[in-house]
């Protein structure tokens, strides 16, 4: 087995097996020491990437003691976010730093432009995208869960282990781990709302 193969199932194991990733997913982290400042350096520009859509996690759920966790995204002009979803025990919350992000929750669309906030609570369908010609970059703070590791694992480990085994992201193994990773973190999808939102605003 090749290293990044290794890699790539080890961290995969620790998600759907309960593993260290997974000790803090409801609650603070057990025995944590009390807070301890830290400092987050400036970054390069994040971009949208290859894909239209990209992620860097800024500050991780242990760092705050298993508070909250911020990571921060990239989508490209006239690009669709992630298909309409719930989360049962996550809030999120976003703050736009460049562009105007599009915001769906229930049946309500929100213009969210550059320096506004909006919160989205657990328990109500909701998803995001870019209407525009310019990029967005957005930071989404989540509390109750360390959901930094379910967008790590689902836009590069569970990505990256396909592409290393020669499989399609529609072969069965790869969806029985994306069917695992929501299971394990509480996310219901309703990718049959997608469409029309593509459709609506033109999106790829």
């Amino acid at each position: 087995m090749e290293r990044r193969d290794f890699l790539a199932s080890t961290a995969l194991a620790s998600l759907f097996m309960g593993g260290p990733l997974l000790a803090s997913a409801a609650q603070p982290l057990p025995g944590a020491d009390p807070l301890q400042p830290f400092y987050v350096p400036p970054a390069e520009p994040l971009t949208p990437g290859p894909t239209g859509l990209n992620i860097r996690t800024r500050v991780r759920h242990g760092q705050t003691n298993g508070q909250f966790s911020c990571v921060e995204f990239a989508v490209a002009p006239k690009k669709m976010g992630p298909a309409p979803h719930l989360h049962k025990d996550l809030d999120e919350l976003m703050f736009v730093l460049e562009g105007t992000a599009m915001v769906l929750v229930g049946d309500t669309e929100y213009q969210v432009q550059a320096g506004g906030w909006h919160l989205r609570p657990r328990g109500i369908v909701h998803t995001f995208w870019n209407a525009t010609d310019k990029p967005v970059v957005a930071i989404d703070c989540y509390f109750q869960q360390p959901f930094e590791e379910y967008l790590e694992a689902s836009t590069k480990t569970i990505p990256e282990l396909a592409k290393s085994r020669g499989l399609a992201m529609n072969a069965p193994e790869i969806q029985a781990m994306y069917r695992d990773l929501h299971q394990k973190f509480g996310m219901v999808s309703f990718p049959e709302k997608r469409q029309a939102i593509v459709d609506k605003y033109q999106l790829r």
